[in-house]
């Protein structure tokens, strides 16, 4: 396996612990939206701790590009990663992932589980192709919503917010479970569902879709 040694060429926030980091792209490096690649931060101590972390960017950008939450509260790449500064140096390997648009569905997204579907929708708003897909985006408060702005202006009224812990939240409260499932989507026999979250998320939202008719063949995921 190839591995590049590449250097941070922008920083940005996108939400109060989340970062946009803009890399160098190695020469003729190829992905499809969705996928991701093993990461780790060149410093000391940490050049061989290597964490999953997905493209947000498009493959024809002439940069790579990564949407991070770092949590604080754990020695960890993610809070190595919001202390790193432009010009530090990662190390990336190949792309891979099971996660790829296979056409219209619904999109349901479990907090930092939102990644994978950035590249995906910014490639099908390129192309003109959003059609009537939709995503439902879990988060705990509203603060935690990453890339608000944009994934509205790409979706309008087709991207929902479900918050769990903000009481005065103006949108949908509590969890994406089987009966929120039944409230916001109409079909679930002939659609695709793109689910990407924490593991418990992942394993209860594909059991709620499963139950009420999807096809186990139209689940989109990390496996």
């Amino acid at each position: 396996m190839k591995s590049f040694q590449l250097k941070i060429l922008e920083k940005s926030k996108a939400t109060h612990d989340t970062f946009v980091f803009k890399i160098e792209k190695p020469k003729s490096y190829s992905y499809v939206p969705g996928q991701a690649t093993e990461l780790s931060l060149l410093k000391e101590g940490w050049a061989d701790v290597k964490r999953p972390f997905t493209f947000t960017s498009l493959p024809e950008d002439d940069y790579l590009e990564f949407t991070i939450k770092t949590y604080d509260d754990h020695e960890g790449v993610t809070k190595r990663l919001g202390n790193a500064q432009v010009g530090d140096e990662v190390e990336i390997g190949d792309a891979w992932g099971a996660i790829a648009y296979k056409g219209e569905g619904v999109f349901l997204a479990g907090g930092a589980g939102i990644t994978p579907f950035i590249s995906i929708l910014r490639d099908l708003r390129q192309k003109n192709k959003i059609g009537n897909n939709q995503l439902i985006f879990a988060n705990k408060t509203n603060d935690d919503i990453i890339l608000f702005e944009e994934l509205k202006t790409i979706l309008g009224h087709k991207f929902q917010n479900i918050i769990e812990n903000q009481e005065d939240s103006a949108y949908d409260r509590g969890r994406i479970d089987k009966k929120y499932l039944m409230e916001n989507i109409n079909d679930f026999k002939h659609q695709h569902f793109y689910v990407c979250g924490p593991e418990g998320f992942i394993k209860a939202v594909n059991g709620a879709l499963k139950d009420l008719g999807a096809n186990p063949e139209a689940l989109v995921f990390e496996k």
